[in-house]
């Protein structure tokens, strides 16, 4: 399951961390968000370093699609629906911001990017509704949108909104540009360090590595999901996993960017190679943790692109997890109402490269004095978030469920026989849930209780790992933390076999 875009990247290696370090800013986090928010702030003289549990590119913005574009699905008509036109016009202001910042670093740092055209499209009669309705909201807030009866693709479309010059990018080569940019100003990245808290102490704030603590004026958030729970973002967030794959076919490849309107989720786009063109597929979507066939929604990918583009050939298989807000703006901002020390950046919807680039500028701007005019919209506790309550109390619901389940599910036993290669299985040794798999030879098992609320892991056949319903937490068969809220790793009981 590695992407495209890290494939062939060069990914150097980086400093340990040094204990006892202080820094006017720490970033949490090394995807889009975490480094252009580093750059600028250091362009801005000001001391920061990054701090990244993984490598660079490993997150989110190494998994995504690599589309940059204003036209984002059927985002504009849920903006407008719930906050108005004029709030829809301020955040898409942002996100053409966040455009133009990120297409002009890579004029200036010779990444290649290609414009294109991005289409939300009907791939029913059912979804055309939603075409038009996005359509509607679009050219309300000023975007240059037309509206189209007729598109040339190989798979069904009966219609779709347009949006002509916006872009498409290779996201690994802007990170790593991103990256050697941020030490150049002599900003160090701690690759492979994971953050495990943040706390008061003598003034400052003392953040809590693996490999010793940061002292730090400001520290900044920007690691998909906030791992702090103050602020509740947790529970604020809707955790998505989506799948991808990256396949060469015999026939011409379609040069738009297209997203369906509606379910499942289709979205398409090209990747020039020497060799001829690649086509992107990317959906299939679910909510982490709360599937036990993963793999089969991996495959509908697979089996969608062989039946409309016949010979397809699968060089790539991958997936990206990203946070859906109950109130359907990003949350940008302190993570406490009042106070500026920690700020956090989240929420963007599956359009982290247009947004989280916005993020970054609302960031620095804050920490500068200098905050852009839109930056308002881009806010953690605005008043319209009261509005949100009710979503976030249904959201919240299917938590609570997804808890009692998966306990319930507990009062069965356990099981003598130890899962084939590729499986893995919860079961309950006395009064303790157990996560048990068999990956590559190898039987681990290790406790099933999530340590960030106590949620029961399911198996994602998908990837091989262990992913919590509650709020997207997702664990490596060992136990380790691939994804948060989690800080820790789910406890190792044994390892069972090894085939030699």
């Amino acid at each position: 399951m590695t992407s495209l875009w890290m494939n062939d990247a060069q990914v150097p290696a980086r400093l340990r961390l040094t204990p006892g370090s202080r820094f006017d800013t720490v970033v949490i986090g090394a995807g889009l968000t975490g480094l252009v928010t580093a750059l600028l702030l250091a362009q801005n003289g000001i001391q920061v370093a990054v701090v990244e549990s993984r490598r660079v590119g490993l997150g989110t913005t190494g998994g995504t699609t690599g589309k940059v574009s204003l036209l984002q699905g059927t985002r504009a008509q849920s903006i407008a629906g719930r906050h108005g036109v004029g709030t829809l016009a301020q955040y898409l202001a942002a996100n053409r911001d966040g455009q133009d910042w990120l297409l002009r670093f890579c004029d200036e740092h010779g990444i290649a990017y290609q414009r294109a055209a991005a289409v939300t499209y009907a791939q029913s009669e059912r979804e055309k509704r939603a075409v038009r309705a996005e359509f509607e909201a679009t050219r309300a807030a000023g975007l240059p949108t037309e509206l189209i009866d007729d598109l040339e693709a190989p798979f069904p479309v009966y219609g779709g909104v347009r949006l002509i010059e916006q872009a498409q990018i290779d996201p690994m080569a802007v990170l790593a540009a991103l990256a050697a940019e941020v030490e150049s100003h002599a900003a160090p990245i701690y690759e492979s360090t994971i953050a495990q808290g943040v706390h008061h102490a003598d003034g400052e704030l003392i953040v809590q590595t693996e490999h010793g603590d940061l002292a730090a004026g400001t520290v900044v958030l920007a690691t998909g999901t906030p791992m702090l729970d103050r602020g509740g973002f947790f529970a604020r967030l809707t955790a998505q996993r989506s799948y991808l794959a990256a396949f060469r076919v015999p026939g011409p490849v379609p040069h738009d960017m297209y997203i369906s309107a509606g379910q499942p989720i289709r979205s398409l786009r090209y990747h020039p190679t020497p060799e001829g063109d690649l086509l992107l597929v990317g959906g299939s979507g679910h909510e982490v943790g709360r599937t036990d066939e993963a793999a089969a929604h991996a495959d509908e990918l697979l089996d969608w692109t062989a039946a409309w583009f016949p010979g397809a050939e699968v060089l790539h298989r991958w997936s990206a997890q990203d946070y859906h807000p109950v109130g359907e703006l990003p949350y940008v901002g302190p993570l406490l109402p009042g106070q500026d020390d920690i700020l956090v950046a989240t929420g963007y919807a599956k359009w982290g490269l247009t947004n989280g680039v916005a993020a970054a500028l609302a960031l620095a701007g804050r920490l500068t004095g200098k905050p852009p005019a839109w930056s308002g919209t881009f806010t953690t506790w605005r008043p319209a978030e009261l509005r949100s309550l009710l979503s976030g109390a249904k959201a919240n619901t299917a938590v609570a469920q997804q808890l009692s389940t998966g306990w319930l599910r507990m009062l069965g036993g356990g099981s003598a026989s130890m899962p084939e290669e590729g499986c893995g299985r919860v079961e309950r040794h006395g009064l303790t849930p157990s996560a048990v798999c068999t990956v590559d030879g190898v039987t681990t098992e290790v406790s099933a209780v999530c340590p960030h609320l106590y949620g029961i892991v399911r198996w994602n056949d998908a990837e091989r790992s262990w992913d919590c319903p509650l709020h997207g937490s997702r664990f490596a068969p060992d136990g380790t933390v691939l994804e948060g809220p989690a800080t820790k790793p789910l406890a190792r009981r044994a390892v069972l076999r090894k085939d030699v």
